[in-house]
């Protein structure tokens, strides 16, 4: 009976330290220009669960349409003074200068001695390496032409998104559970003679407590990198050297308070109860992922359909039928429609073309969210949403696809 209980309060631990569930059977290295995104979330050290949904925060992924740019700072405890909280973090970005950061991080800047390298640029711009580096290295106008390029097309939409995660007291039930995860604790205690597992299980048994009606509402906060012209000259001018240069090193040092992040726009997510079918009563850290995921997925819908500059473009996997890896977590609904876009690249810089416009068949709609085959929702084996042509000439796969109002 020790055993049994230990190996589960070992389970139990594991979900604490990483709750990783698969979503999606679509291969996560399809080869696509994405736009990059840091996630932080705002905790709130005196909410209740304030740690419980910190942890699950710290492993959550950034959305699979978005390139990761996360900088070590994924957690922030700010005060809980009267001050609006996007003023909050608005400060905490200047104060710590975060766009610099960002910048140096597309860049490998090395802190010790300020190389620099490009190579993060050609991977996510899907540019051929050699070519690169020769048109680079040539000085030409077509090398400075892919260097505008990769800042329009990807550093320039680098985005930052602020989460202020608040737990919903909807209801206080389950109270069995949430004694027994107690129980579970003090006797594993006795067992191996610590008081950790007491703490774990009346942690786990907490949570358990309000299993019924646990509910997240996230407000989140979208500010997108400034890199203009000037700021992007004056990197590649003053600050950016392939190797060590203290110069250049001391220069980006002064001169960090130059980069700019600009405040988009906010969403609120619905704060509407998760469905909890297919989470077990022992996994309630998983119950904590499920609830954090769906809402904050609902954000960045949103914050796509709201802020042109934000929309994903997703390939094309299949054109009979038209097919593509989106589905409900990106909020399609029988009602959306999408451009499809044909890219060229002319003179180093990359053009997109309307080719057409396509529209999800309502029955086939991928339901892509969080845990949504677990929990046995309707389109959540499909792989991918099927599209109906509305307009435009023939269509072929790799072509890209984005969401129009």
């Amino acid at each position: 009976m020790k055993n049994i209980v230990y190996s589960r309060l070992i389970v139990i631990a594991l979900l604490l330290s990483c709750v990783n569930i698969s979503v999606s059977s679509q291969d996560a290295s399809a080869k696509y220009r994405r736009s990059s995104i840091y996630s932080i979330m705002i905790k709130h050290n005196k909410q209740q669960f304030a740690d419980s949904i910190s942890k699950v925060f710290a492993v959550m992924p950034v959305p699979d349409k978005y390139n990761d740019h996360d900088l070590s700072v994924k957690i922030l405890s700010i005060d809980e003074s009267k001050m609006d909280n996007n003023v909050k973090v608005t400060n905490f970005l200047e104060k710590n200068m975060v766009a610099s950061r960002l910048v140096a991080k597309w860049f490998d800047r090395d802190l010790l001695n300020s190389k620099c390298d490009l190579n993060l640029v050609k991977t996510r711009g899907l540019y051929n390496a050699s070519e690169f580096d020769k048109a680079l290295a040539g000085k030409s106008a077509r090398g400075k032409a892919m260097l505008e390029d990769a800042g329009e097309e990807l550093i320039g939409n680098t985005f930052i998104i602020a989460n202020d995660i608040r737990y919903i007291d909807k209801n206080k039930g389950a109270k069995v559970v949430g004694g027994l995860f107690r129980i579970i604790g003090s006797a594993m205690d006795a067992y191996s003679g610590s008081n950790s597992y007491t703490s774990l299980g009346n942690s786990l048994g907490d949570i358990a407590d309000t299993f019924k009606g646990f509910t997240v509402k996230i407000h989140t906060y979208l500010y997108q990198l400034v890199w203009d012209n000037e700021s992007a000259n004056k990197f590649y001018t003053q600050y950016y050297s392939d190797v060590s240069d203290k110069s250049k090193m001391e220069a980006f040092d002064r001169n960090r308070s130059s980069y700019k992040l600009k405040y988009i726009g906010e969403q609120l997510s619905s704060g509407s109860t998760t469905s909890f079918m297919g989470i077990k009563e022992d996994e309630p850290l998983v119950m904590v992922r499920k609830a954090c995921q769906r809402a904050l997925d609902e954000n960045i819908a949103n914050l796509q359909k709201n802020f042109e500059q934000f929309k994903v473009k997703v390939p094309l996997d299949e054109v009979s039928p038209i097919k593509a890896a989106i589905g409900r977590k990106e909020g399609i609904t029988a009602d959306s429609k999408f451009e499809v876009l044909e890219s060229s690249v002319n003179e180093g810089k990359t053009v997109y073309k309307r080719v057409g416009i396509i529209a999800p068949i309502p029955t086939l709609i991928w339901d892509n969210r969080y845990m949504a085959t677990e929990e046995q929702a309707y389109g959540a084996t499909l792989g991918a949403t099927t599209f109906k042509k509305i307009s435009g000439g023939n269509l072929y796969p790799g072509l890209l696809i984005r969401e129009i109002k």
